[in-house]
Formats: structure tokens, sequence, C-alpha cells
């Protein structure tokens, strides 16, 4: 079996890694739209797909019915376990055509998650070009299980420097978190944080998830990358991800700053806090739904 699979709509084409189904490029026209990373592993987790949590549980540690649960540590440098389950795991491709893929993993009872879940992803290059995500967990157990969904997409403009470029995020709130990334309170966006009106990528030092995020009537909420001449390219997630994280970063390979602008159903610690958590019944289905598209 194939390691990548490639889409292709017109002009528009997009690669797809089975390891932890992960967006490794997207382009239109031959502009880059995503940082591409055809690396076996992907750096900075680039594209990658987040279950059954996105972002960081803090040690690793939460409680299932009073009893206290240990995950692996799989962020060593803080002491998380950060990503979800499916980082390292490969997926089958259980459909595809010229445009679309649809791939699945399982989650299997382990330290710390003592669940069954599979997961599946479908990756679909529309007619003009955009692409759309669909993201989905079930749970297979006999009990309830809990679960939020994420991905972790770069976006960039072709070969523009990215902090050339401007960021619009329109979002009311922001999380505020401590030196180990684990977020405590909500908090008004500040003069620092707020991203309403756009901001200049150079400008930023940014690893922060935000809420209260701009649905429009179709539940739809839109982030975007600006070039000084008008071209664009957005992330767009509907309103069962009712959080976005952008994480301005300054080590990916062969980029001065890269940004991941990453949708989610819950924030980081979700498993302690709550916040945004969903208990899935037996056989109970979680979806979330997301895409990037571009003005050029």
């Amino acid at each position: 079996m194939p390691e990548f699979v490639t889409l292709t709509q017109g002009a528009a084409q997009a690669v797809i890694s089975l390891l932890a189904a992960a967006l490794r490029s997207y382009s239109r026209e031959g502009v880059q739209l995503t940082e591409p990373s055809l690396e076996p592993v992907p750096p900075g987790a680039s594209g990658i797909t987040l279950a059954p949590w996105p972002n960081r549980i803090d040690g690793g540690r939460w409680t299932l019915e009073g009893q206290p649960q240990q995950l692996d540590i799989t962020e060593v440098a803080r002491g998380h376990a950060i990503h979800g389950l499916l980082r390292n795991s490969g997926y089958t491709v259980l459909a595809a055509s010229a445009a679309s893929v649809e791939l699945a993993a399982w989650i299997y009872p382990q330290h710390g998650y003592p669940f069954e879940l599979e997961h599946r992803v479908e990756y679909r290059l529309l007619a003009d070009e955009s692409l759309w995500v669909q993201q989905s967990l079930r749970n297979a157990s006999t009990r309830s299980a809990p679960v939020a969904l994420g991905a972790h997409p770069y976006l960039r403009l072709g070969e523009l420097p990215t902090e050339e470029l401007e960021l619009t995020v329109r979002a009311e709130q922001s999380l505020q978190a401590d030196e180990r990334l684990i977020p405590s309170r909500r908090q008004g966006v500040t003069e620092e944080t707020d991203l309403r009106a756009g901001r200049k990528v150079a400008e930023l030092e940014m690893d922060r998830a935000y809420t209260q995020l701009a649905f429009d009537e179709r539940g739809v909420a839109v982030h975007t990358l600006q070039a000084a001449d008008g071209r664009s390219v957005s992330l767009w997630q509907r309103d069962t991800c009712q959080f976005v994280h952008i994480y301005v970063s300054t080590g990916y390979p062969g980029r001065n700053k890269a940004v991941a602008i990453e949708p989610m159903s819950a924030p980081a610690n979700a498993f302690n806090s709550g916040e945004g958590l969903r208990w899935l019944e037996p056989e109970q289905i979680f979806s979330i739904e997301w895409g990037i598209q571009a003005s050029l």
C-alpha cells in the first residue's frame, strides 16, 4: 500500500499520508497553500489529525469515575501527553477516487485511556478546487468515552514569506495559559492577543487557543492569511469546533515563521477542565468539518 495518496481536481492537488491521516500538501495552480512535508515523519506535527484529543493533557493525568488515569508522556520537554493517540499510527484506505479519500484507524484500550474507538478522516477536493475535510469518532466501547477532535495544518501562500502576511482570526476570547501551555481560564482578547482586525505575522509570537469565534449564519468561522496584494488563504471550521489554536513557529524547516491554524472541538487539557469535551455513548459518532480555500 502506498505511503501517500494524491488527490487532484482541476488545478488543485492534495497529498495525504497514511501516517496520522495527515495533510502533507495542498496546492492550487502550483501555489502551495500548506507547508509541504513529504518526509516520513512530518515536522512540527505538520498536517496531522488529532484524536481522541487535540493539544495537551497536563502531565498526561486525568480522572475517570474517581480513578486516576496516566497517559503515556509524548511531549517529554513539558511532561504532557500531546496530540492524541494516533500521531504515530498508520491508517487504512476505506475508499478513494481521483478527488477524495476516506481513511480509518483504531484507538485501542491503553495506558490512561481504556476505550476503543474508530477515527475516520475524509479529504475531498471540491469542484471549486477548495479542500473539505471531515473527521469522525465512533465509540466502539461498551461504556461512554471522553473525546475531542482537531487537526494541525500549517498554512502558507506560495513562496511569500509567511512573516509578511497578515493573520486575521475573528475571536472575542482567548485562553490564558501558564508557562507549560496549560490553559486556566478564558479572557477577552487584549491589545496583545486581538487578531480580529488582522496582524502582521512578523509581530506575533503565539501558541494560544481562541474561542467565541465569529460563526456566520451557516455555522462557519474563517481564519485568514492575506498578502499585501490581496491574495489570501483561509481555514474554515464548522461550529462543532468552538476553538481554534494559533501556533506561530520559528522552528519550521526552511521557514523563518510558519503558522499553524488548528481547528479544535476542545482546547488543551479538556480531559481535566471539561471544556468542550464530549462523552460518546456506545456506537455514538461525533464529527467535525473544516477546510482550506484560497483567493489567488
